[in-house]
């Protein structure tokens, strides 16, 4: 029957206090019964057994029905039927109160447990609400308000200040500030310039703005976060299978161990007839013995534990893919870094242009820029800048620009059908413009198509396209980038967990990334790597079983290495969609610190977990023997298996602040970035 309130709140409310009425019920019932008894008000034969029954039904029909149904489906042994067991054998017996306690308490133990896993899901829950309802769509110059499943790509949306961007979107507004801790957990706003992607999720926070929509509702950043998050939660644990599995023997184990605590006694009192054998002594000793032999407290707490560490993580922009990634994250002693996006901000300069052309910088340029029209790596798009600022200056080559129609970047260039590209991994590219074959790339794009150039240029510190018209060298562009803000504390970080091997591989220069390696304190860095030659250093690391590696990368060029490493982690925030789909772990806020926190929230839930797995096995064997040697009560029993699990279950919710704890203290150490931009989709010297 569907719920007739006039607000969720109110509807809420209502099934809260629907869902603890049986047990209130039965708690009233149970307690007047007790002083009833104590005062002799039981004097009709049978009443107090009516009493008791009717006050174990409303807690005891729920279970009953699960047992049936389990015993349907032959799973013969689950906690419904231990604790049905228990309690129908405690009223065959005449230990009436007991028989209702043990099904009242469980049954409080069940509410509680659903809080918490209610809880641990109410992150995702959070990231379902914010997404928006309507999109304000500009159509024939007017706007309109439609379901954001409605609008399709390439349509122009509006976006007031204070709202949510509903779809993805390239920024057509020339700069505007956005609040991403939605997707990232950083609350400091980020700006985008025009052109620049803004993702679903985000919150428009200084003005009026308009992108250009360029996925559709279902393939969003927000609507992969949210799958991802919730795919993890199919993806177990180590501990939490073999939780499941031991259940499997346990239970069946444990009532077979009560059928004997019962039988050989008896069979003992035939050989020995001066041993007295109390059929319901014993029995209730049995009774005992599987009340607190139920593995409530290892069924629910483990796997909330994992979950909770996945929720912890989400929050702080850390999203892991399944809990064997939370927990295999955990044994991680050795951690290899691509370099573009990952650890540089993958935000790059022209620092010079070098021209043997007639035309002379500009032809160069405009050649170049042509090429790397359609391309999304960081090189690119800081030579489109470039141009596009050339241009403005009125200074580009006008020879390319005739009679030419607009194209990426605001470079004007020959219709698109005439500037074919085609991508060379690891090398560049390779175009024909205007009719002449264009190359640029790195030194080796050159050398691949026997192209003579100037032996100086091998010797350039930073990173420098090159470029060949007709197989003839142009000229050179240099260009540079940095170091990220959060990168010495990363690897800093790193350290202080005990991981002492960390490399990184890069495709870009040797001594370039020797600088950064050396800059950063990273004793190991391979350059001039193509992407096969990371996959054989990856596969020279893997061959020693002593190394559980982690590969952290963003780009195209990263897919092959995320997927061999141990534990593939992706700077996703604005990354490669290969390199997201392919890692295991995706560092949403593109922060290489935050893969210390990954680890430090991976080791604490292990460590719950752990504990978890102790209290219950410790509390529970020293609590069966008392049972099965007479020291132990029903009333103990259930205490003992309640108070167990509950103090588990709450143990496990404590992971959930641990991401923003040492979050909070990172940023302290570190200062937040208040203006990261894209990452890299590759090596700085791969395709660009």
């Amino acid at each position: 029957m569907g719920c007739n309130c006039s607000n969720q709140s109110a509807c809420h409310a209502e099934a809260k206090k629907n869902q603890y009425l049986p047990a209130i019920v039965s708690l009233l019932m149970l307690l007047a019964g007790i002083t009833m008894n104590h005062f002799g008000l039981f004097t009709l034969p049978g009443s107090a057994f009516i009493w008791y029954v009717l006050a174990y039904l409303p807690v005891g029909l729920p279970v009953l029905k699960e047992a049936i149904q389990g015993l349907r489906r032959k799973e013969l042994f689950n906690e419904f039927t231990l604790m049905s067991i228990a309690t129908i054998g405690a009223f065959c017996i005449g230990e009436y109160p007991e028989g209702v306690a043990v099904m009242l308490f469980y049954s409080i133990g069940e509410h509680f447990q659903e809080q918490a896993v209610g809880r641990a899901r109410k992150h995702i829950k959070a990231l379902l609400d914010i997404r928006p309802e309507t999109a304000t769509v500009i159509r024939n110059g007017e706007t309109k308000e439609i379901n954001p499943r409605e609008v399709s790509l390439g349509e122009t949306i509006e976006i007031k200040a204070g709202e949510r961007v509903p779809l993805d979107g390239i920024l057509q507004t020339e700069q505007a500030s956005f609040n991403t801790s939605a997707l990232t957990g950083e609350s400091v706003p980020r700006t985008l310039r025009r052109g620049e992607p803004a993702l679903a999720g985000m919150i428009a926070t200084d003005r009026v703005v308009r992108l250009t929509v360029d996925k559709p509702y279902d393939q969003s950043a927000l609507s992969r976060i949210l799958a991802m998050v919730q795919d993890a939660t199919e993806r177990k644990a180590p501990a939490e299978l073999f939780i499941r599995r031991f259940a499997r023997i346990y239970t069946p184990v444990v009532v077979g161990l009560a059928v004997l605590i019962v039988l050989l006694p008896f069979l003992y009192s035939l050989l020995t007839p001066s041993f007295g054998f109390v059929f319901s002594d014993w029995l209730y000793r049995a009774l005992v013995f599987l009340v607190i032999s139920c593995p409530c407290a290892l069924v629910v707490s483990i796997p909330l534990g994992y979950f909770g560490g996945i929720g912890a993580a989400s929050r702080v922009g850390i999203l892991f893919k399944g809990g064997n990634y939370l927990d295999a994250i955990t044994k991680v002693n050795t951690v290899v870094f691509d370099k573009t996006g990952t650890l540089t901000q993958g935000v790059f300069n022209v620092q010079r242009i070098e021209s043997v052309l007639p035309g002379g910088d500009a032809e160069l340029l405009g050649y170049i820029a042509a090429a790397e029209q359609k391309s999304t790596h960081p090189i690119a798009r800081a030579i489109l800048r470039y141009a596009e600022e050339y241009k403005n200056s009125g200074t580009l080559h006008r020879e390319l620009c005739s009679g030419a129609t607009p194209c990426r970047g605001g470079v004007l260039l020959r219709p698109d059908e005439q500037c074919q590209v085609e991508e060379i991994a690891g090398n560049g590219l390779k175009a024909i413009i205007n009719g002449k074959e264009v190359l640029a790339g790195n030194s080796r794009l050159l050398k691949r198509f026997h192209v003579a150039y100037p032996a100086a240029l091998d010797e350039i510190a930073d990173t420098t396209i090159l470029c060949a018209v007709d197989g003839r060298y142009a000229g050179y562009l240099v260009l540079a980038d940095e170091p990220k803000p959060d990168a010495k504390l990363a690897i800093r970080e790193l350290k202080q967990l005990k991981i002492d091997n960390i490399q990184i591989l890069s495709g870009d220069k040797q001594e370039i990334v020797s600088n950064l390696a050396t800059d950063l304190g990273i004793r190991q860095a391979y350059g001039n790597l193509l992407p096969e030659g990371k996959v054989k250093h990856m596969e020279a690391l893997k061959a020693d079983p002593a190394n559980c590696v982690a590969f952290v990368g963003d780009g195209i060029n990263d897919a092959p290495v995320l997927a061999l490493s141990d534990v593939g982690i992706a700077m996703g925030n604005l990354g490669s969609d290969a390199a997201i789909e392919t890692a295991d772990v995706v560092i949403q806020t593109d922060q290489p610190s935050r893969i210390a926190t990954a680890i430090r929230i991976g080791r604490a839930t292990r460590r719950i977990v752990w504990q978890n797995i102790g209290l219950a096995f410790g509390v529970k064997f020293i609590v069966l023997l008392l049972g099965a040697g007479g020291l132990a009560t029903l009333w103990e029993a259930v205490f003992a298996d309640v108070g167990v699990a509950l103090i588990a279950i709450l143990n496990a919710i404590r992971i959930s602040d641990y991401g923003r704890k040492h979050l909070s203290k990172e940023t302290g150490a570190a200062g937040n970035q208040t203006d990261s931009h894209a990452p890299a989709d590759s090596e700085s010297n791969d395709a660009v």
